[in-house]
């Protein structure tokens, strides 16, 4: 640079100088730091990334049965739908057999949750010999004679009372006093627990 243009000489040197527009500059305002508009922002921004993603995961996976999907199905199926309601299946429960010298059995029972209506018939070789006892909180008790050979004892639930499903919790004693069987259940209407008896000769 010479000092022909706006130029200064200084000695043997010479250096310009150059005016250029000037832009004032504005004092920021002071800051709020309690203002957390922009994480707010910051979050709905999130929320609808997360969004998208999931539609477009649900979109590429229709059709496609999740194990959370199969097992959910699963459980269903087990069930029957009435009037808009799931029914608990009919599934009947084998209490298994005992042999006893006992003339009769002593079978105790009640409802191990909140009694709400749960009604059972107590059968012997399919003669009801109890029928429609209403299960209380309190254990209801009855002496039940005993033919020789094979006694076979059957307990239907008719009813699952106003909650369901009928929870019946039962106990049989021999005539000496000692637990044959004990036995708590979750049963459907119509379905039955059965418990065989051998009376020796």
């Amino acid at each position: 640079m010479d000092g022909s243009v706006n130029g200064k000489k200084k000695g043997n040197s010479a250096f310009g100088v150059i005016t250029a527009p000037v832009k004032e500059v504005k004092k920021p305002k002071a800051l709020d730091f309690d203002n957390n508009n922009g994480f707010k922002t910051a979050h709905k921004e999130q929320q609808k990334e997360l969004q998208k993603k999931q539609a477009q995961r649900d979109l590429e996976n229709k059709g496609i049965l999740t194990k959370a999907k199969i097992a959910e199905e699963q459980y269903l199926k087990s069930f029957k739908q009435i009037n808009g309601m799931y029914q608990y299946p009919v599934i009947d429960q084998d209490l298994g057999s005992f042999s006893t010298k006992s003339k009769s059995v002593n079978i105790i029972c009640r409802d191990y949750q909140y009694p709400d209506g749960d009604k059972v018939t107590i059968y012997i070789n399919d003669v009801p010999v109890v029928s429609n006892l209403i299960l209380r909180q309190r254990y209801q008790s009855f002496n039940i004679p005993l033919d020789k050979g094979i006694n076979t004892i059957k307990i239907v639930a008719l009813n699952q009372g106003t909650s369901g499903p009928n929870t019946a919790a039962f106990k049989i004693y021999n005539d000496a006093g000692m637990l044959i069987s004990s036995n708590e259940w979750n049963l459907a209407t119509g379905a039955k627990a059965t418990i065989i008896v051998a009376k020796e000769q």
